[in-house]
């Protein structure tokens, strides 16, 4: 019998688009996110006029990276330093792991359902419009908290 698990709704990943897109307007920087559902795979997509073409790519892969490891694409990328414990981790996946911040697991009733990934600003830009997106399902990027929101 297959497994049921629980994963962002399209309705949930267009209201972290929105709210990406308002943080991105704010730094005025155009913007490309990607919001993964619990599979790692893109559920829906946002590049804003004039977001570098570049970065299309590195914010699915920053969202697929956050989701294939369960990290922070941030907190990957201090583990993948020379010397620690990752050290190369880029290099797996067929080279598709995106190791710089602004990519960001997402949680609902204690469960990883998905993955937002920004690029196109500054690494901390970068993650400031992924955690934005978070905020909008009205939990913190950084802890899970109980019940999903009928929002």
């Amino acid at each position: 019998m297959p497994r049921s698990y629980d994963s962002l709704t399209l309705e949930e990943a267009k209201r972290m688009l929105t709210a990406a897109e308002a943080k991105a307007a704010s730094l005025e920087v155009a913007y490309n996110v990607a919001v993964v559902d619990a599979g790692g795979h893109l559920l829906a997509f946002l590049r804003q006029d004039g977001a570098l073409v570049g970065s299309i790519d590195l914010a699915i892969g920053k969202a697929t990276t956050a989701r294939l490891f369960d990290k922070t694409t941030a907190h990957l990328a201090e583990l993948a330093q020379p010397g620690k414990p990752l050290f190369g981790i880029q290099q797996s996946n067929a080279g598709k792991v995106v190791i710089f911040g602004g990519g960001i697991p997402v949680m609902l009733d204690g469960n990883i359902v998905g993955a937002v990934g920004a690029s196109a600003g500054t690494v901390e830009q970068d993650i400031a419009v992924a955690e934005a997106a978070i905020a909008a399902l009205g939990r913190s990027p950084s802890a899970p908290k109980a019940g999903r929101s009928a929002q």
